[in-house]
């Protein structure tokens, strides 16, 4: 995951996710992204995937929180899921 400048999303929080296909399958992807608090609780998820991807293929979908800027929040990769 790679932070995105608020500049670029009105303002918002917004984290680029590389899901990148390692198999010599076709596969899709299904990742959940939690937006935690400064005490660790989970204000908010978000699901992103992408689906079909060749062998060596990569996706990068946005995963944007709509919570307000403050406080501020820290993204976690929760859970990846090939299927």
């Amino acid at each position: 995951m790679t932070g995105m400048p608020r500049a670029k999303t009105g303002g918002l929080l917004a984290v680029l996710v590389n899901i990148t296909n390692n198999t010599d399958r076709t596969a899709s992807y299904a990742v959940q992204i939690d937006f935690k608090n400064a005490d660790g609780k989970v204000v908010e998820t978000r699901f992103v995937g992408a689906e079909n991807l060749k062998p060596g293929q990569r996706a990068q979908p946005v995963a944007i929180s709509r919570q307000p800027t403050q406080p501020q929040l820290t993204p976690v990769l929760a859970k990846a899921q090939r299927y």
